[in-house]
C-alpha cells in the first residue's frame, strides 16, 4: 500500500441504530434505496495533505457551506456494487477493484482527487463489517452500496476544487423494477442525447443522470421504465440506457453491444456478462449498432432478444422497444433464454452458488 492509502479508520458507533424488529421488518420489504444502514463512511481530501480523517461513523446529514463547489459546479462522481450474504453467512462483493479504477477514471474527468483503489476496498470492508446486521439473505436481495466523492471547498471560482470528501453509505435492496425480474418496454428517445463526444459520458457523475431525467419521464408516459439513448452526432446508433448499458442477442447466438466510444459507462456488469458469453463459446461483437439493425432485425427474426444491464437491475430483459410512432418487438413477449441464461450464471456466481473461475468475489465480512 502507498501512504496515501495506507488509512486508519477510527470506528465511532451511532447511539440509536434501529432496532432488531425495525430492521427486520426493513428487511422483508426493503424496496431499492429507500431504507439507510446505521453507518456511513467518510474520508476527507485536500491538495495540501492528500487523504485523511477516514473513518467510520453514525449515519447523517452532511454539513455543507452554500458556497461548496458541488453545489455549484457539479463536481462529484459515485459508483455502485453490491455486498450478498452467501449461505454460510459470510458477505462479499462482485468486482470491487473494477469499481474503484472506474471512479479513479471518473476522477480524473471531473477533475476531483483519486482514492487508492485498495482504499476504496477497505472503505467498503469497514462499513460492512459494522453494519452487517443489514445485508439481507432472502432470494434477488442485496445490501447496495454506494461510494461518491464530492469537492466541498468553499469557493466560486471556476477551478477544480482544493478539498474533496469521500463517502459510503448502504441500502438493503431487493429488484430494481417494479415488477421484479420481468421483461420491460424501452422508450428510444429521438430528441435528447445522454452525453456528448469529449463531454462526461464514460464518466459516472450525476450530470449524466440529470441529464436523463427529462427523457426519462418521456418514457414513463409510454409506459416504459427506462429511455434508450442514442448517439450525438449522428443520432441513429445505440449508446446505453439512462442507467444501463444494452445488448442485442442474434438468433446464431451473437451478443451485440455498443463498443466503447467515450460516451458510454464502461460497465461492470457489462464486461462480466461478455466474458461470461465468451466463455460458453458466443461470438461477442463490441461495435456500432444502428437502431435500424435493432428494428430491422427483429422484424425480420435475426435479432431474437434484447436486455439491459447494470448493478442495480443486474439484468433486465427487453421485450420491446417503443418509439414516436413505432413499436419494435411485443410488450408482452417473454424473457430470451440466452438474457435469463446469463443472468441466473452471473447472479449465481455473485451469491455463492457457482463457481468463481475469474476470482471476482472478494470478503467483506
Amino acid at each position: 500500500m502507498t501512504a496515501q492509502s495506507a488509512l486508519t479508520f477510527k470506528t465511532t458507533r451511532s447511539a440509536s441504530p434501529k432496532s432488531q424488529a425495525e430492521r427486520d421488518a426493513i428487511l422483508a420489504n426493503p424496496g431499492f434505496g429507500k431504507y439507510f444502514t446505521d453507518h456511513m463512511v467518510s474520508i476527507d481530501w485536500s491538495v495540501d495533505r492528500g487523504w485523511y480523517d477516514a473513518q467510520v461513523k453514525p449515519y447523517g446529514p452532511l454539513s455543507l457551506d452554500p458556497a461548496a463547489s458541488v453545489l455549484h459546479y457539479a463536481q462529484e462522481i459515485f459508483e455502485g456494487l453490491k455486498a450478498y450474504r452467501h449461505a454460510d453467512g459470510s458477505v462479499w462483493t462482485f468486482r470491487p477493484q473494477a469499481n474503484g479504477l472506474r471512479m479513479q477514471r471518473s476522477a480524473q474527468r471531473l477533475a476531483l482527487p483519486e482514492l487508492p483503489v485498495d482504499a476504496f476496498v477497505e472503505s467498503l470492508k469497514q462499513l460492512v463489517s459494522v453494519d452487517q446486521v443489514w445485508v439481507p439473505s432472502a432470494p434477488d436481495t442485496s445490501l447496495y452500496l454506494r461510494p461518491f466523492m464530492i469537492a466541498n471547498e468553499s469557493f466560486l471560482g471556476v477551478r477544480s476544487a482544493q478539498q474533496a470528501a469521500y463517502y459510503v453509505i448502504a441500502s438493503p435492496v431487493g429488484a430494481y423494477f417494479a415488477k421484479g425480474v420481468a421483461p420491460v418496454s424501452i422508450w428510444l428517445s429521438s430528441e435528447y442525447a445522454r452525453a456528448a463526444k469529449g463531454g462526461t459520458g464514460a464518466a459516472k457523475c450525476g450530470g449524466n443522470y440529470a441529464a436523463s431525467l427529462l427523457p426519462q419521464q418521456e418514457a414513463y408516459a409510454n409506459d416504459c421504465p427506462q429511455v434508450l439513448f442514442l448517439d450525438p452526432i449522428e443520432g441513429k446508433y445505440l449508446e446505453e440506457l439512462g442507467g444501463m448499458n444494452v445488448f442485442l442477442v442474434k438468433k446464431d447466438g451473437t451478443l451485440l453491444t455498443p463498443s466503447l466510444s467515450g460516451s458510454i459507462l464502461e460497465g461492470v456488469t457489462r464486461s462480466s456478462l461478455i466474458q461470461l458469453a465468451k466463455d460458453r463459446g458466443h461470438k461477442v461483437e463490441e461495435r456500432k449498432i444502428s437502431i435500424d439493425e435493432w428494428i430491422d432485425g427483429f422484424a425480420s427474426g435475426d435479432v431474437v432478444e434484447a436486455f439491459a444491464c447494470g448493478t442495480a437491475a443486474v439484468v433486465a430483459p427487453i421485450s420491446c422497444l417503443k418509439g414516436r410512432n413505432f413499436v419494435a418487438g411485443n410488450p408482452n413477449a417473454p424473457a430470451g433464454e440466452v438474457t435469463m441464461s446469463l443472468r441466473k450464471e452471473l447472479t449465481d456466481i455473485q451469491n455463492g452458488l457457482k463457481e468463481d473461475r475469474h476470482g471476482w468475489l472478494v470478503r467483506l465480512a
